[in-house]
This record gives structure tokens, sequence and C-alpha cells, in this order.
């Protein structure tokens, strides 16, 4: 593994990424992941079995760090995994990867995040790209794909049962303004138009079936999707929860890495 690699040159502590790559034929297709965290904690080291597991399936895997709210705004945030991304398009080569060939993926506030790459081209031009080098989209467990609903359901919940509200919750992490809102959302950039004429990429959205939001948010973006004819196939996770939906993929067993393998073998 390479580690720690400057994706931004004499840039913040964060702008870094690792490179697992595998000894074996070469060019291989690349998994680009973004960690969670709330986009105000986590790490790229928080990777589990996934690394070794996507490497068993011809993968060479990259994980990412970026800087957090509220240290800095969203729009950095995004900024950063753009900036990665264009690291990776320029240097995957060097290590093995094939830059025109990645698969895009994340869990819970990195699902948001990599939905976003994958919907609204204006971060891949940031990154000197376009749709043409995705091979796939794998969000998991998130609940902000459609951020103004995420806003009124949980500000609802708090003001019928006479709870405070968040101080620093999904309006304020996400600017604090409508427009705002609505232009973090991945549904807001699937065209309504079965011919995807984006070129978007297939998805696969894991979901824990347990939690109503993030079930709400999986079927509500697969529908989007859906009708904007992009390949997605979605999987509720079952005696999970938010955390070992993502942890468990790799593990030998796991039905959501038997979902995962069934997309995997699908992609060009």
């Amino acid at each position: 593994m390479k580690a720690d690699l400057a994706y931004v040159p004499d840039g913040h502590p964060r702008q870094v990424l690792d490179v697992h790559a595998p000894a074996g034929v070469k060019p291989l297709p690349v998994v680009f992941w973004i960690h969670g965290g709330g986009w105000q904690s986590g790490d790229k080291n928080d990777v589990k079995r996934k690394p070794t597991w996507f490497h068993y399936k011809g993968f060479l895997f990259v994980s990412i760090n970026h800087r957090f709210l509220p240290e800095v705004p969203m729009e950095a945030l995004l900024d950063d995994v753009a900036k990665a991304f264009g690291w990776v398009r320029d240097n995957i080569a060097r290590h093995g990867g094939d830059p025109d060939r990645i698969l895009v993926g994340g869990h819970s506030s990195g699902a948001q995040l990599a939905a976003l790459l994958c919907t609204d081209e204006r971060h891949l031009r940031t990154a000197g790209a376009d749709f043409g080098c995705l091979i796939g989209c794998l969000p998991v467990d998130g609940d902000t794909y459609d951020i103004p609903a995420i806003i009124e359901v949980a500000e609802t919940r708090c003001r019928v049962h006479h709870q405070p509200q968040a101080s620093f919750g999904h309006r304020q992490k996400f600017g604090n303004d409508p427009a705002k809102h609505l232009d973090f959302s991945p549904v807001t950039h699937v065209p309504d138009d079965k011919t995807n004429p984006k070129g978007i990429p297939p998805f696969l959205i894991l979901y824990n079936a347990a939690h109503p939001d993030n079930t709400a948010q999986a079927l509500r973006f697969g529908e989007v999707l859906r009708q904007g004819g992009v390949p997605v196939t979605l999987f509720a996770g079952r005696n999970t929860d938010h955390r070992k939906l993502n942890d468990d993929l790799g593990r030998p067993g796991d039905p959501a890495t038997a979902a995962l393998e069934t997309f995997v073998g699908t992609l060009a």
C-alpha cells in the first residue's frame, strides 16, 4: 500500500489518499472510496476487508480523505473529492490502475459525496473528467440523496415530539439555503429522461432496511435513477445496522457482499 499520497501539493493534512495496489495483471479497474462520518469525522483507513475483497475481484482500491465541516463549507469537501479524483485520473496508471474504469463508492456521508460525483458532471469537469471514465457507483446507506426531504422529515420529527431542533443538522451542514439543499442532492442532477442522456453509470444502492429514513432515501433515489434510464439495483440489508452493513462488505457469507459481487460482475 502507498499511504498518505498528497492529491493537493502542499495542501491540508487531510488532502491525502491511500492506494492499495495488488500484484498481478495490469492495468486494473479502480475503486475510488469515500469514508463516512457525517462530513465531520472519519478516515480513509476505515476500509476493513474492502481492499482485499476488491483485489480478489481484480480491482485496485483507492481510499481518500477530505477536509471536514465546519472548518470548511460543503463546497470545499466536494472540491476535495473532485481533486482526489483528478489525481487518480492523472496518476493511477503508474500504480497499475486504469483511469478510464473507475467505480466510485462511499459510506454514509461518503455515499452522498459518491452519488453526487456520479450524477453532477460539474465535479467531474473540475477533475478534468466526464462520466465516460465511470463504470459504476456504490453508495452505502446514505440518508442525503434528497436533502430537502431529509431536512423536512428530521425537523418535523423534532417539532411534533416537542424536541429541540439540531443546532448543526442537515439544514446547516448544507449551507442553510434551499437552493444549495437542492444542488447538493443527487436526485436533482438525474434528468427525467429514459435515455440517460448524461451517461450516468450503473448504481448499486445498499441500505439498512431497519432504518426508515435511509430506506426512504434509497428508494427515492433508486426511482429517480430508474426514471432517468440509469441501471440501478437496490439491496436492503437485514439483520444489520448502519455501520455493520459497511464493515461487513467482503466478509464471506455476507448478503450485501453477494449483491456487490453480482453487480461487479456486470461492470465493463
